[in-house]
């Protein structure tokens, strides 16, 4: 049954999301060091984001940090019901990752208040947002979905 693969999927995604933060906060004690180099382009950067993925749509408000609790999950829930209804394999593992890293947000934001984000890539002085597994499985889903529509084959009605 494709939605156990799903279901299953968002289900790593989520753990692996959790189990990262965990070991920065906990651990590697991320908050309290600020960041780590590791790679010329790469390091990690501790951020508390009261926004969505990767910083956008600041809440500033307990307010809107719950609306965005519910918009998540809103979003979270349509998925889940896709996840049901789609046929397609490789759809319903890219909604998996999608569900499975807004899943592990929203842990986040109902938890402490903000999500905890700590990959940061750059470029000389160009830096690219902060972000953690969640964002990652957020963003490769949607991809891979946005890529397979593009490449689906034309209906053709008649």
């Amino acid at each position: 049954m494709n939605a156990r693969l799903g279901y299953g999927l968002a289900a790593v995604v989520l753990l692996l999301d959790q189990l990262s933060k965990y070991w920065i906060v906990s651990i590697v004690r991320l908050p309290e060091r600020g960041f780590i180099e590791l790679l010329p382009v790469f390091r990690l950067t501790y951020v508390e984001n009261v926004g969505v993925s990767m910083g956008l749509l600041r809440a500033g408000s307990d307010l809107e940090r719950w609306v965005l609790v519910g918009l998540t999950g809103a979003i979270a829930a349509a998925v889940a019901g896709w996840i049901l209804k789609e046929r397609g394999r490789q759809d319903v593992m890219a909604l998996g990752l999608v569900l499975g890293g807004a899943l592990g947000n929203i842990v986040d934001r109902i938890r402490l208040g903000y999500v905890v984000d700590f990959l940061h890539f750059f470029v000389a002085t160009s830096s690219f947002w902060v972000f953690n597994v969640a964002d990652a499985g957020i963003t490769l889903g949607v991809l891979w979905l946005l890529i397979r529509a593009l490449k689906a084959p034309e209906r053709i009605e008649g």
